[in-house]
C-alpha cells in the first residue's frame, strides 16, 4: 500500500523495501470475516518457501487457537491476492506464484463465520 506525504517536499528513506529483509520477503494474510484476529497477520518467509508450508505450517500456528480453523473445508476456501481473485498451487513456491514482498492475501471460509457468526 503506498503511502503518501502531506506536504510535497517532504523527503525520507524507505526502510521496507525487500532488499532489506536479506532475502525474505513479508506476506500478509487475512483470515476473513475472524476478527479476533484484530489485523492480518505479517510473516517473513523465504520466497522459496511452498504454499503448503506458508498454510500449514505458519498460518496453522498463528491462527490454530481459533476454534473454527480445525473445521475449515480447503476445498472450499476463497483466496484474493490484492483484491484479485487467487487459486493457489499448494506444492509451487510463493515466487512461483506471484506473492512477493509485501502481499496480501486474504481468505474466506464459507459457513464458518466466527464465533456464533459473529465475525469474531
Amino acid at each position: 500500500m503506498p503511502v503518501h506525504a502531506y506536504t510535497s517536499d517532504y523527503t525520507g528513506t524507505v526502510r521496507d523495501l525487500a532488499e532489506n529483509f536479506h532475502g525474505n520477503h513479508v506476506v500478509y494474510v487475512c483470515w476473513e470475516r475472524h476478527l479476533l484476529f484484530s489485523c492480518p497477520f505479517a510473516f517473513l518467509v523465504p520466497p522459496q518457501t511452498s504454499f503448503r508450508t506458508l498454510r500449514d505450517q505458519l498460518m496453522a500456528e498463528a491462527y490454530g487457537a481459533h476454534p473454527q480453523w480445525a473445521q475449515i473445508d480447503w476445498s472450499q476456501v476463497n483466496w484474493s491476492v490484492s483484491g484479485a481473485p487467487f487459486e493457489p498451487q499448494l506444492d509451487k513456491t510463493l515466487e512461483e506464484q506471484g506473492l512477493d514482498h509485501k502481499a496480501s492475501l486474504r481468505f474466506s471460509t464459507p459457513g464458518l463465520d466466527g464465533m456464533s457468526g459473529a465475525g469474531i
